[in-house]
């Protein structure tokens, strides 16, 4: 009889996998046990056969019990978020007591429930269970362990055993090859390319100098806003200090080598280009600092790991999943703890880096409208976050007062003017500043009389002379250039505000001979 549950077993299991696609989860040949899987909307379906007999009720509780703790450790294996498990032994013979009350559904409370229903085939029962079987799983076997002989019966058996162990051989060996299709060439280039210009940067004022950074290629919202977009592609190979630098440059060589192995390196040069320019583009809309940094792109990386462990959940949670995820959640905490990092473009690159990997899917894959429609969602995102970023700058105090220091460096004063006219309509606390940018430009202008109304309100809003003593010595030299007397009271207040500057205290000298 030992050969009838045998091949019983291995005929069920062979009919679900080839018949009914349902994937191999587990095989132990030395004690008669498979488990299978099929994933159908958001629900595993598990199929567990055993060829193990119980004399006891007792004993098939405790197997159950058993079950129950394997179905839990192989939960993250497990595409859906319900399981189903259908228990199902196969033995020639049945607990001596009464075990009936165990085919009603077990199931085990948690977050997400594990459900289990039993079947028991033996004797008179086995054609009454696999009947039940069928119906609760939606299939319908072929039944013929009663028309072939003993001897058939064995071979087929080990053909089966074959069959499905060479089905567990080659779906180890596609997810093994799952991390090998690419080598990490662009990784090098990429990490190459950023050390060249990091070099460039210190030998030519320093990472950390503004204005070289600028020069170089970083993130600047005015400059951004006068048409040199492309500060959004330049500022992803730039780097603000060593520390900056070399963080960035060891997570691009672990994680981005990771990538180019999963995507391939033509993929992967996408994801990391375009989650690095979704990730500016974020920073350009909600940050106005003067930014630089690869962390948009490596954020888009990110992203992809994400996007892989949907199609590939067994696999990701497996190998990489816990990691990255934790990983990920450490950065997002440190982000919103650390305000010098760039959070935007870090959440930016994040988002952009997982729709790009739907636009270029998986290696030898494709998937057309699930690819356009990433394209089209990207596509329509960067454009819709530029144009509100470029509303967002237009109206932003700091924007409009980095936008007249650049209109100063280049002497373009009447648009120092009229930026800060509309940043004096809702000045919050920059109205100081506003009105003494404004006030130096009116010099250049020689509006000499606007100048110093700009600057009478400027120092009347300024709490102390220490703030702003520029305020103090440019109207002090306005002052004494129309006779007026209040000079002399400007100038000793700039000079006790700030004693060591030069023009001021050559300016006071003066004043106080005179």
């Amino acid at each position: 009889m030992e050969h009838n549950e045998i091949y019983l077993m291995y005929s069920i299991a062979q009919q679900l996998v080839k018949e009914h696609r349902y994937d191999v989860l587990y095989l132990n040949n030395k004690v008669e046990e498979i488990w299978l899987e099929k994933y159908e909307n958001k629900t595993s379906t598990v199929v567990r056969l055993s060829a193990s007999g119980f004399d006891w009720k007792n004993h098939l509780k405790k197997d159950i019990g058993i079950v129950f703790q394997k179905a839990g450790a192989l939960r993250k294996l497990l595409k859906g978020k319900d399981i189903h498990i259908h228990n199902v032994y196969i033995s020639p013979h049945t607990p001596i007591d009464s075990w009936e009350i165990l085919k009603k559904p077990l199931t085990v409370q948690d977050k997400n429930p594990i459900q289990m229903k039993i079947y028991y085939l033996s004797g008179d029962e086995i054609e009454p269970e696999r009947n039940r079987l069928e119906q609760n799983i939606g299939v319908t076997f072929i039944n013929d362990e009663d028309h072939i002989s003993e001897e058939l019966m064995e071979t087929t058996t080990q053909q089966y055993k074959v069959e499905l162990f060479h089905k567990v051989q080659e779906k180890q060996k596609q997810e093994r090859n799952v991390f090998n299709y690419g080598k990490p060439f662009i990784t090098y280039f990429l990490i190459a390319i950023n050390a060249i210009f990091f070099l460039l940067l210190e030998l030519n004022g320093g990472s950390q100098n503004n204005v070289t950074l600028m020069e170089y290629g970083a993130k600047y919202n005015p400059l951004i806003m006068d048409g040199e977009w492309w500060r959004i592609i330049s500022s992803m190979f730039l780097h603000i200090g060593l520390l900056h630098f070399a963080s960035n440059m060891l997570f691009l060589y672990f994680f981005g080598s990771l990538a180019e192995r999963i995507f391939g390196s033509a993929r992967f040069f996408v994801i990391y280009m375009l989650a690095g320019i979704g990730g500016g583009i974020a920073s350009f809309a909600f940050v106005t600092n003067l930014s630089a940094g690869a962390s948009g792109a490596l954020y888009g990386l990110f992203g992809a790991f994400i996007y892989f462990g949907l199609f590939h959940r067994r696999i990701f949670l497996q190998t990489i999943g816990r990691d990255i995820l934790i990983l990920l959640g450490i950065n997002v905490l440190l982000g919103f703890a650390m305000p010098q990092l760039d959070v935007s473009a870090h959440m930016g690159g994040l988002v952009a880096g997982f729709i790009v990997a739907g636009i270029v899917h998986f290696p030898m894959k494709k998937n057309v409208l699930l690819q356009l429609g990433a394209l089209v969602i990207y596509v329509a995102l960067c454009i819709g976050v530029f144009i509100y970023g470029m509303h967002q700058n237009e109206a932003n105090p700091i924007y409009l007062l980095q936008n007249m220091e650049q209109s100063i460096q280049e002497e373009r004063y009447e648009d120092v003017v009229t930026s800060a006219t509309k940043g004096l309509e809702n000045p919050e606390e920059f109205e100081a500043m506003f009105l003494f940018q404004r006030s130096y430009a009116y010099i250049h202008l020689n509006e000499i009389d606007s100048a110093i109304a700009d600057l009478e309100k400027c120092i009347q809003l300024l709490d102390k002379p220490s703030i702003l003593p520029e305020a103090y010595y440019n109207l002090a030299i306005l002052y004494d250039q129309i006779g007026d007397k209040r000079a002399g009271e400007m100038i000793e207040a700039a000079y006790q505000a700030s004693p060591t500057d030069d023009k001021i205290k050559e300016m006071y000298e003066k004043l106080s001979k005179d």
